[in-house]
C-alpha cells in the first residue's frame, strides 16, 4: 500500500470514529429524553399533558388539569435531576449542529500532530463545549425554580401564564434580530474561521477553544432554548422543532436571514397574544 493509501485510510479510520462517537452520544441523549430523562413518566405522556397547559392556548380543561397536580417538592436531588434532564436536551438538541466544528477540529488537529506537535484528543474539545451548555443548564434550573415558586410554571413543567408566555415569545424575537445573536451565529456558521482566529495547540488550548465555541453557541441560542418554558420543557414537539431550527440556521446558506425571518415571526406572535391578553 502506498504511503498517500494508507494516509487516506488513517484519515477516514479518524473521521470514522469522530462521527461515530458524536452519532452515540446524540442517540444516547436522545433516548435518555425519550424515556422521561428520571420524570417518571416517558416523554410522549408528558408532551401530551404539557399540550393541555401551553401557555397562550389553554383551555379550561387544560387550567383544570394544571391546577390538580400535586405541586412539586423542590429537594437536592430533584435539583441535581433537573440539571441533568436540561444538560442532556442541550446536548441532544445542540451536538447535531455543532458536529461540523468538532469534525474541522479533528482534521485540523490530526494535521497538527502530523507535523509533529503533541496529539489531543478531539473529545477534549467537545467537553469544552459541552461544559459551556452545562453552565447554561444551571442557569436554566435556578430560572425553573423561581418560575415554579411563583406559579408560572407548571409541574408539567409548561407555563401556565399567557401574558409570560407572549413575553417570552417577544423577548425570544428582538433577541434574533440584535447584533450580538448575529455575531455569535457567524462565529457557529464559519467553523473555518473560528479555528483559524482562536486555535490553541494543547489540552488546554483545546479545552478552551471547546468553552470559547460553546460560549459563542450559548450567546447564539440562549434565547431560543427559553421558549422551552412556553411549549413544555419536555415537550418533545418542541424541542424537535428547536433542535432542527437551529440546524438550519447553522447549517444553511441563508442562515442569517432564516434567523431574522424568525425574529420577526416570533415578535408577531409574542404581540398577538399578549393583545388577546388584555
Amino acid at each position: 500500500m502506498s504511503v498517500d493509501a494508507r494516509l487516506e485510510a488513517v484519515v477516514t479510520r479518524d473521521r470514522l470514529i469522530v462521527v461515530t462517537a458524536l452519532t452515540a452520544v446524540i442517540a444516547l441523549s436522545w433516548a435518555y429524553l425519550v424515556t422521561g430523562a428520571g420524570m417518571g413518566m416517558s416523554a410522549f405522556e408528558m408532551t401530551r399533558m404539557s399540550q393541555l397547559g401551553m401557555a397562550g392556548g389553554m383551555s379550561e380543561g387544560g387550567m383544570a388539569c394544571m391546577a390538580m397536580m400535586t405541586p412539586v417538592v423542590w429537594t437536592l436531588g430533584y435539583a441535581v435531576l433537573m440539571f441533568f434532564m436540561w444538560w442532556v436536551m442541550m446536548v441532544a438538541m445542540m451536538l447535531p449542529s455543532a458536529a461540523p466544528m468538532i469534525l474541522l477540529f479533528a482534521t485540523v488537529n490530526r494535521k497538527q500532530r502530523e507535523t509533529g506537535h503533541p496529539h489531543v484528543a478531539t473529545s477534549i474539545f467537545a467537553v469544552g463545549y459541552l461544559a459551556a451548555w452545562a453552565g447554561f443548564s444551571l442557569i436554566a434550573v435556578i430560572l425553573q425554580w423561581g418560575f415554579a415558586q411563583t406559579g408560572i410554571l407548571s409541574p408539567m413543567l409548561v407555563g401556565t401564564n399567557v401574558i409570560f408566555g407572549g413575553v417570552l415569545l417577544l423577548a425570544a424575537g428582538i433577541y434574533q434580530l440584535t447584533p450580538i445573536k448575529h455575531a455569535c451565529l457567524r462565529h457557529c456558521r464559519s467553523p473555518l474561521a473560528f479555528l483559524s482566529t482562536h486555535w490553541r495547540r494543547g489540552a488546554r488550548g483545546a479545552l478552551r477553544m471547546g468553552l470559547v465555541h460553546g460560549a459563542f453557541c450559548v450567546g447564539c441560542c440562549w434565547c431560543l432554548m427559553g421558549l422551552l418554558f412556553f411549549g413544555g420543557v419536555m415537550n418533545l414537539y418542541w424541542i424537535a422543532g428547536l433542535a432542527l431550527f437551529v440546524l438550519f440556521e447553522k447549517t444553511v446558506p441563508a442562515g442569517h436571514w432564516i434567523g431574522y425571518a424568525t425574529g420577526v415571526a416570533l415578535l408577531v406572535w409574542g404581540a398577538g397574544i399578549l393583545a388577546l391578553a388584555f
